[in-house]
């Protein structure tokens, strides 16, 4: 069986949030996921983007609106598998299961964002299933959450739960480690 690259909504939308005064987790995500990425080319990997279409007009993942366009450093190449998703998880009602299986891919590599919403739904979904993932911790997107009871949780704090969630699902790693393997 085989190794894809499954690259979770990095999409303008999440850059446009950070600019916007909601920082995330690791700052140098973008660059982790473009090395990882580069990586896959080059060895003749599978890649599969994962890009989130909001049905709402007004939301800045809605197709029509530019910023649900991928991040220029992670555009698609010709060949490169794109599912467009409406909800969280990049398995389910998108055709991404059946792309993988039929394709032998059972090990998937994921980076992305949101790492607490679409990346976790995502690679839980795909523990489930039984695909053996790796989620690439440097290159994950996370922003901070308002607690019920008002508190902010910083976006830090928020991916460090995720990935320790996470853990039951999928091997976690840091984008040096995918690159060497």
């Amino acid at each position: 069986m085989g190794t894809a690259l499954v690259v979770i909504d990095l999409q303008e939308a999440m850059r446009d949030t950070c600019d916007a005064g909601n920082p995330w987790a690791n700052p140098g995500a973008v660059e982790a996921a473009v090395r990882v990425l580069a990586g896959f080319r080059a060895a003749g990997l599978a890649v599969v983007h994962g890009h989130h279409h909001d049905t709402d007009p007004a939301d800045e993942f809605h197709p029509d609106n530019p910023l649900s366009a991928p991040m220029p450093e992670m555009v698609p190449l010709p060949g490169e598998a794109v599912v467009v998703k409406h909800g969280l998880s990049g398995l389910i009602s998108t055709g991404l299961k059946t792309l993988l299986r039929e394709a032998g891919r059972d090990r998937l590599v994921v980076p992305g964002g949101e790492a607490s919403m679409c990346v976790e739904s995502t690679v839980r979904m795909a523990g489930n299933l039984g695909f053996k993932t790796t989620v690439v911790a440097d290159a994950l997107i996370n922003f901070g959450r308002r607690a019920r009871d008002g508190r902010e949780i910083s976006p830090q704090d928020v991916l460090d739960m995720t990935l320790s969630n996470l853990r039951s699902f999928a091997r976690i790693v840091e984008s040096g480690e995918v690159s060497a393997a």
